[in-house]
């Protein structure tokens, strides 16, 4: 985890305001003259202090990460601490400091995950980038503008071992089969940023809490291996622990190209996964201008390269939400593929109840 300066404070270019006096008529007297000139000092330099760089506190769980803030910063010389972790104890660290908080950005997976901080009145909202939405992109964009899509993955992608598995699971109730008992792994919500979305795909298509819970508790019966995170479930699929592994899409693509046998299908249906940038309403004035500059950046092309190669088995594996940039060659094309988006704002506040739930039913 990473939580440092990684550029000195330098000037912000472009952003320090340009004060011009009317200093009114040559003769006048020397008195006013001199008020003026200390007034315009007093405002000079409350203004400088209002707009004095500040390091800009960013929350990820991006794999590129440290690479897209390090440019960022170099391109325009604003300092970013970065704390890199995984979704689950970021949020919990957000809402631990909620009263007081120390973060300035959030850059995850998971629109629920935004949707839940917005409810709770935790995000700034109506700041869009100007940039050229696609369809994927004005799908994810929230009506009050409070958090901003930056790409799309998938969740619960199937990653299988196809040297032992030839005849994959096409629906997601053959997974409950006895044929699969104590093959299927996944991971823990509570920890795994695109896991929730997962979990909550699987309610709203089966109808609700309760269904999810009891599709899920049969999938424990039948020998779920539940791991913290997609690492640990691919090494588990990579060691023959388990042959099927229910994870992002992105995870589940990069490991096909260290291991020819695994393989990714797409049940019916899979989850679109927004991954997107949230800033902290609470943060100053100068720390949310910052973190807009990086959205923006984020959505430049330059920010964009640096997204599609700063992890290439990983994160990086997105599709992405802008026109005109089209997605990594690797990545399957969408055509064919039955996608559904879930509701952030219905499934995002019952987020910690339905980890909780899932910590004390599915992963005990």
């Amino acid at each position: 985890m990473t939580n440092k300066a990684l550029y000195p404070v330098r000037a912000l270019r472009g952003r320090r305001p340009r004060f011009a006096m009317a200093l009114g008529a040559v003769a006048a007297v020397g008195t006013l003259a001199a008020m003026t000139a200390s007034t315009a000092g007093v405002a000079a330099a409350s203004s400088s202090q209002k707009n004095k760089i500040v390091p800009l506190v960013v929350y990820s769980a991006q794999g590129y990460d440290k690479l897209i803030t390090q440019d960022f910063s170099k391109k325009f010389h604003i300092p970013v601490q970065l704390d890199d972790n995984s979704t689950g104890p970021l949020l919990t660290q957000i809402e631990a400091s909620k009263n007081n908080p120390k973060w300035g950005l959030l850059f995850v997976d998971g629109a629920t995950a935004f949707a839940g901080l917005d409810t709770q009145g935790l995000l700034l909202r109506g700041y869009e980038p100007n940039v050229s939405w696609d369809s994927l992109g004005s799908q994810a964009l929230p009506k009050d503008k409070s958090y901003i899509p930056t790409g799309v993955t998938l969740a619960g992608a199937m990653a299988y071992n196809s040297a032992k598995v030839s005849n994959p699971p096409s629906t997601w109730q053959e997974l409950l089969s006895s044929q699969w008992k104590g093959q299927v792994g996944t991971n823990d919500p509570s920890q795994s940023g695109p896991t929730y979305p997962f979990v909550a795909g699987m309610m709203n298509y089966l109808g609700g809490v309760t269904a999810g819970e009891s599709f899920f508790s049969k999938l424990k019966s039948n020998g779920l291996v539940v791991n913290p995170t997609n690492g640990p479930t691919l090494a588990a699929l990579a060691s023959g622990q388990i042959n099927i592994a229910l994870v992002q899409s992105s995870a589940a693509v990069g490991a096909t190209f260290s291991d020819k046998n695994i393989k990714v299908k797409y049940l019916d249906p899979v989850t679109i996964l927004p991954s997107a940038i949230g800033i902290d309403a609470k943060a100053s004035k100068q720390e949310q201008v910052e973190a807009e500059e990086f959205a923006n950046y984020v959505l430049s092309p330059a920010g964009q390269k640096v997204m599609q190669t700063g992890d290439p088995t990983g994160d990086s594996l997105y599709y992405p939400v802008l026109n005109g940039i089209a997605p990594r060659k690797a990545l399957p094309s969408l055509t064919g593929v039955k996608t559904q988006n879930i509701n952030p704002y219905a499934w995002g506040p019952r987020e910690n109840a339905v980890n909780a739930w899932y910590d004390q039913n599915i992963v005990q």
